[in-house]
């Protein structure tokens, strides 16, 4: 049931054409450009190389990556039509999702959810974070990133906090990487961060994990989507939802999953983001 359900369903700017794609050899194609944000752990140039040369193949032209520093970068990439496609947080998918076409959500752990985690150094004593990180040093990743700015921020308004006084003094991250390093050298006391990407980096670089301890995991979310602009065509983004799809079925998609750390991905409906959008209409009123 599980194969069924899958098969339905800081960074300097940078773009990444490479060489050896069989799509990118065709005379007058012009490069599909798929967005990618600093949320996901993939700044290994083999990995990308081979999931452009997978995707490129699977819809029949090229693709490009295209890198931003800042979700608000794609974003913007995105409405513009500057990009075709990306990979992008569900805080600004629900923001705009007049303007966006829902191709996939990744399935993580059997489900195409994550949490967030609220995480503090090793040693730290925290376990009441709303008490026990009043008036100290903390880190947000990217202010339209849900798991590491929204939500706690939101957490903090429903407990009757301000989120711009609870704490003694915030820093930017701008990713979620920076977030766990700057806890784990103990440069704040706290941070907010995706789960998904605290589980990848335990994965590939436990050192940096271990001196760091989860106090909170928060309830299940729908896992970033693979969107469209929508005034991309329907073949194309019907073409690229297959790709993406088929990934789990393929030898070569799955070597690149097992390297992203996920199952695979799946067609899914919006109201997956439903509470999301419900945290959105409070933070955004």
């Amino acid at each position: 049931m599980r194969r069924r359900f899958l098969k339905q369903a800081v960074i300097a700017p940078l773009a990444l054409a490479g060489t050896g794609n069989a799509a990118a050899s065709r005379q007058g194609s012009a490069p599909l450009r798929l967005g990618l944000t600093p949320v996901f752990l993939v700044q290994r140039a083999r990995l990308l190389e081979q999931w452009r040369g997978y995707l490129g193949n699977a819809i029949g032209r090229p693709v490009e990556f295209v890198l931003r520093g800042s979700y608000q970068e794609i974003t913007t990439l995105l409405l513009s039509g500057r990009v075709d496609a990306a990979w992008i947080c569900e805080y600004p998918f629900v923001r705009h999702d007049d303007a966006l076409r829902l191709l996939a959500a990744p399935i993580y752990r059997g489900e195409p959810n994550y949490r967030a985690y609220l995480i503090v150094p090793r040693d730290d004593d925290t376990t009441d974070w709303i008490e026990d990180l009043s008036g100290r040093l903390f880190a947000f990743s990217d202010p339209d990133s849900l798991s590491g700015y929204k939500l706690p921020r939101y957490w903090l308004r429903e407990g009757g906090r301000d989120p711009d006084a609870f704490f003694a003094r915030s820093i930017l991250t701008w990713s979620h990487r920076n977030s766990i390093r700057a806890v784990a050298d103990r440069l704040v006391d706290g941070a907010s961060v995706d789960g998904y990407v605290w589980d990848m980096l335990e994965r590939i670089s436990p050192e940096v994990t271990a001196r760091t301890r989860v106090v909170l995991r928060s309830r299940p979310y729908g896992f970033p989507p693979i969107v469209t602009p929508a005034g991309l065509s329907l073949r194309t983004s019907h073409r690229l939802r297959e790709a993406f799809l088929a990934m789990a079925d393929e030898p070569d998609g799955q070597l690149i999953l097992e390297a992203l750390g996920l199952d695979g991905f799946a067609a899914v409906e919006p109201s997956l983001y439903d509470d999301v959008r419900a945290i959105a209409d409070v933070m955004e009123a």
